[in-house]
């Protein structure tokens, strides 16, 4: 998928982008309109790219498709939650930007028979539900509300649709115009909601050709996700940046059929962009209900955040090699752990999936990676 926040005020581009022409602009590229629009359409219109039947896994590989070690780590947490919520007599699984469900299947078939018995698992997804799908998976569009459990959005905010800003000639930051054909131009200077944003959390030198991704859309739709959660933890899993690491030029680009490609936004391809996850962290913070943020201020830590190599080795995947005498005494039981050892070391892996950020968001419990 994956869904998408809601809009903001002058946070985005209309069909016509921030275009002084009103649209007229075009040829056989298409009409100019800011990113977030061109991209909404690509990702999620009714031909879009995650409509297709092949769904993620034809394109890309995240940690859920590199091994069942990643499943089996988020119901471990799973359980972590269920046990610092008191093992409810209903406990949720949330997982948001689904794909075709290959990480709610994983998380049901992982956990304990006790706490899969109470858990009740809800897909979030836009694409139609898969065949084949555990029944026990409730598909749906939306969040649902009143969560309590563990809401979990892996490489979900990367494809939450944003605008780009480039700055011009003169040191003035403008958006970035698109048409379905990847041309770019730019259009008018970055203003209201926008240009705070920048502002607090991605301020741009006055150097030519220099880019940000404007997160004002991610932000919406974590604090959403946050607030769906009654009591519990919500979870996001992306490539991230915070404001000490912004890149200079941004990040937006494409991906096809597993390789990297330009970002041309005609649903032929992946279009997506790390994440500023300490603005996400911030604006969960500040969307949490003041029931929730009193339950919070006495029972649980603030936002945190942390590397997918530290959070899955608190979660008990480190990677570890099997001791060579087990080979003499169970060679087959050698070769799976060998192979094991393999798929964790690549979940975990510098360079690679093990640098991706954890936002972990508490509600009214402490934090299950806690010591």
């Amino acid at each position: 998928m994956r869904s998408h926040g809601g809009d903001d005020d002058d946070q985005g581009a209309g069909d016509n982008g921030h275009d002084p022409s009103g649209g007229r602009n075009q040829s056989g590229g298409g009409t100019w309109r800011g990113w977030r629009a061109a991209v909404q359409s690509a990702l999620y219109g009714p031909q879009g790219f995650y409509r297709r039947p092949e769904g993620p896994a034809g394109h890309f590989r995240t940690s859920v498709h590199a091994s069942p070690l990643f499943a089996g780590a988020v119901a471990r947490l799973l359980c972590r939650v269920d046990e610092a919520l008191g093992r409810p007599a209903r406990l949720d699984f949330v997982d948001v930007g689904a794909g075709r469900g290959e990480l709610v299947t994983g998380v049901l078939a992982a956990l304990p028979a006790e706490v899969a018995a109470r858990t009740r698992a809800y897909a979030v997804e836009l694409a139609d539900r898969p065949a084949g799908l555990d029944p026990r998976v409730e598909w749906r569009g939306d969040l649902p509300e009143g969560v309590t459990g563990l809401l979990f959005a892996n490489e979900w905010l990367d494809n939450v649709p944003v605008d780009v800003a480039e700055v011009d000639a003169t040191g003035v930051p403008r958006l970035v115009l698109v048409r379905d054909d990847g041309t770019e131009r730019l259009g008018e200077p970055v203003a209201g909601a926008q240009a705070r944003w920048l502002d607090r959390w991605w301020p741009l030198p006055a150097e030519e050709g220099t880019r940000a991704e404007i997160g004002l859309p991610r932000d919406a739709a974590w604090a959403s996700a946050v607030a769906a959660v009654r009591r519990g933890l919500a979870v996001a899993v992306d490539y991230a940046h915070t404001r000490a690491t912004r890149p200079p030029f941004g990040t937006l680009t494409g991906f096809r059929a597993g390789r990297e490609t330009p970002p041309v936004p005609d649903g032929s391809c992946d279009i997506t962009a790390h994440v500023a996850l300490d603005a996400c962290a911030e604006a969960g913070r500040e969307a949490m209900s003041p029931s929730a943020a009193a339950a919070a201020d006495a029972r649980a830590s603030a936002p945190l955040l942390l590397t997918q190599r530290a959070a899955l080795r608190a979660l008990g995947v480190t990677g570890a090699r099997p001791p060579l005498a087990l080979a003499s005494t169970d060679p087959a039981g050698y070769v799976r752990a060998l192979a094991g050892a393999g798929e964790a070391a690549e979940l975990t892996a510098p360079g690679g999936l093990g640098d991706f950020g954890w936002l972990l968001h508490p509600v009214g419990v402490p934090d299950p990676l806690g010591e």
